[in-house]
């Protein structure tokens, strides 16, 4: 790939990050991780891991999940790395310096979760382009029309 066509990747992809709609997902998400740290009894469950998992996820599940529906399977390798990073890296490493006692309590239990999450917000975020863009998009399709 030469530079032309990748930095203008690069900027379709920066587009795609700083959509309005995908942004207020985002700190929608980020409140309900935070507000869920305050009301549940997790040991695990805190503000600072909250954030971390949110943006790692923004960042890398809309591009995990377009990997494997387009197919594009040399960059499979690279995928199952970030979504290890974003589901059960950042929050190994968190908390192995935090509180190992909580990481060794709750990290099996919480790889299902997160991961589920991630598979979630995947698809939340899949779609390119603007909230009308993406409402036409559902609109057009043939199955959603009542006959």
């Amino acid at each position: 790939m030469n530079q032309k066509a990748w930095f203008s990747g690069a900027v379709v992809q920066l587009r795609e990050y700083l959509r309005p709609w995908k942004l207020c997902s985002l700190a929608v998400g980020i409140v309900l991780l935070v507000l869920g740290s305050f009301y549940t009894p997790a040991p695990d469950w805190d503000i600072a891991i909250s954030v971390i998992m949110a943006l790692m996820t923004y960042l890398s599940a809309p591009w995990s999940l377009r990997v494997i529906i387009k197919r594009q399977w040399k960059n499979v390798p690279l995928m199952l790395f970030w979504v290890w990073a974003s589901v059960d890296g950042c929050y190994a490493l968190y908390w192995s310096y935090k509180d190992p006692q909580a990481l060794a309590m709750m990290r099996d239990v919480n790889f299902p979760a997160s991961l589920a999450l991630y598979v979630c917000c995947g698809l939340i975020w899949y779609f390119q382009g603007s909230l009308k863009e993406m409402y036409n998009t559902i609109i057009g399709c043939e199955w959603v029309k009542i006959k």
